[in-house]
């Protein structure tokens, strides 16, 4: 079990499996994209399978694929296969703009990989466009619609801009409701590659449930799962469910549960801080999980205990393609 220096028990890893990405979304980077990393800087598909096992044994039990787009890397399927096979970890989960992964939604639903969150910040279609600066509106509301056909547990996330898609809190509220599914509003934050600044933030999770409450004042909620980031809730008399994550006023610390590692195989204990461990040129230079254990527990046990000493403490700036979501 690993267990950091604030007695906070860490069982989720997010696994970034590249930085690369085919949309340029407003908040996560410029228009003119960002510098993506090399093939060869990123970790090779046995690297992460060592690594990611190697977490594993030490008590990582949940795993989140993330990227960039974590389909825009060719090998991503045959190391799920992998993934799937390694004793004691109980859940795979991926992280989505559903651009990508239509030709394998039966492969996945096979190897059980039935989690997966779709980035998804408008149901109109000129507004999707606006903000992701690309034409794949239909191609992702289609496969968010074949996930939901074929039993997947889907979460759409709605990273919320002012003055850009505040529109769409309701249609997205009123999409759950339809479809039985859960949506979940995310403040937006700063890891946006320089594509913009703020220092206050104008819709934090308390405008957003304000909003929601003016229209369905009936709202309960929910039991959080344990190290969840959203505050999540039911309407009365109505399915599905909707969650609103304090991703920037980080309300959600004290819980934290979960670790990051980079396509470049570098670990980060909290999302606001910089790397504590890179582990690539470690693996190129003896693949054994011996001479790895050793810096993840070490890391461990050095976590800030928030968000706000993490950034207080730490130059960060990096988009968030980079960093792996």
């Amino acid at each position: 079990m690993l267990i950091d220096n604030h007695n906070r028990v860490i069982s989720y890893l997010r696994l970034s499996v590249t930085d690369n990405c085919n949309m340029r979304c407003q908040y996560c980077m410029p228009a003119e994209g960002i510098a993506f990393s090399h093939q060869s800087d990123l970790m090779s598909w046995d690297e992460m399978f060592l690594l990611a096992s190697t977490f594993i044994e030490l008590g990582i039990k949940k795993i989140r694929i993330t990227g960039g787009e974590p389909f825009v890397r060719k090998g991503l399927m045959e190391f799920l296969h992998r993934l799937a096979a390694v004793e004691g970890l109980e859940d795979i989960s991926i992280t989505t703009n559903a651009t990508l992964i239509g030709d394998h939604i039966d492969a996945l639903k096979a190897l059980g990989i039935l989690n997966i969150n779709v980035s998804m910040d408008s149901l109109d279609k000129a507004r999707f466009n606006f903000i992701t600066r690309r034409d794949y509106y239909d191609v992702v509301y289609n496969n968010v619609q074949q996930l939901l056909q074929k039993g997947f547990n889907v979460k759409i996330n709605c990273v919320v801009m002012n003055g850009i898609n505040t529109d769409d809190i309701i249609p997205f509220i009123n999409f759950a409701h339809e479809h039985n599914t859960n949506v979940r509003f995310l403040e937006e934050m700063p890891f946006n590659g320089h594509s913009k600044s703020f220092e206050r933030l104008e819709w934090n999770f308390l405008k957003i449930m304000d909003h929601i409450q003016q229209q369905y004042p009936q709202t309960h909620r929910m039991q959080d799962a344990a190290g969840s980031t959203s505050e999540n809730y039911t309407i009365q008399n109505r399915k599905g469910s909707f969650g609103i994550i304090p991703s920037f006023s980080r309300t959600f610390c004290g819980t934290c549960n979960r670790i990051r590692v980079s396509a470049k195989g570098e670990l980060q204990t909290c999302l606001y801080t910089n790397e504590s461990v890179s582990f690539k040129v470690l693996l190129q230079q003896n693949p054994h999980p011996d001479l790895i254990k050793p810096l993840i527990l070490k890391a461990i046990k050095s976590r800030f205990k928030d968000g706000f000493e993490a950034e207080e403490k730490n130059e960060f700036k990096k988009s968030m393609s980079l960093i792996g979501g």
